[in-house]
């Protein structure tokens, strides 16, 4: 997301960066991605705390503070994000991927553990780009199934008429790249 390739389970901001504003900082994370955010920050008000919290933070800790307290709030806090990581749910799509179901308003839509494994890595990365190559080193990672472009895109295609309508597009493809959840 942030760092080229790479992904994170959890941001530890700052209200005071030097180069900007923590709360901006924060809301764009979370309009770009799922991962968990404390502010840890020696901008004690209440103002600043449920501003803290308005702009998606999932915990908020002032400055000086106990590293014991910190170490017992990270696992926590990781914990929340993957139990809603086990769910998605916008209003018409919704995927318990505890269960493995995959639900298109009230109708079931059965889908293949590949198709399954493409919304998984879909619903992780909302918004961002998966190239062709992160996708098929992510969905077949164990080199026991061999696939290329073509076969993920017929994947893709598969599962777009499963569960997308003229009102709810989901996948989008960025031509010689790869696709993108909206």
């Amino acid at each position: 997301m942030l760092a080229g390739s790479h992904t994170f389970d959890m941001a530890i901001l700052d209200v005071n960066l030097p180069d900007g504003d923590g709360f901006q900082f924060c809301k764009w994370i979370k309009a770009r991605s799922h991962i968990s955010i404390l502010f840890l920050s020696a901008r004690d008000l209440e103002e600043d705390v449920l501003n803290g919290y308005d702009m998606g933070a999932d915990d908020y800790m002032t400055k000086p503070f106990s590293m014991k307290i910190l170490l017992k709030k990270i696992p926590v806090i990781l914990s929340r994000e993957t139990a809603k990581s086990n769910l998605y749910d916008d209003g018409f799509l919704s995927i318990d991927f505890e269960l493995g179901v995959v639900r298109t308003g009230e109708k079931t839509c059965p889908v293949t553990p590949t198709e399954y494994r493409i919304l998984k890595q879909f619903t992780t990365h909302k918004g961002q780009l998966l190239t062709y190559s992160v996708l098929l080193d992510s969905l077949w990672e164990d080199g026991t199934e061999l696939f290329d472009k073509h076969a993920l895109a017929v994947n893709i295609n598969r599962l777009r008429k499963k569960i997308e309508t003229e009102h709810h597009r989901y996948i989008s493809n960025v031509y010689g790249m790869g696709y993108i959840w909206k």
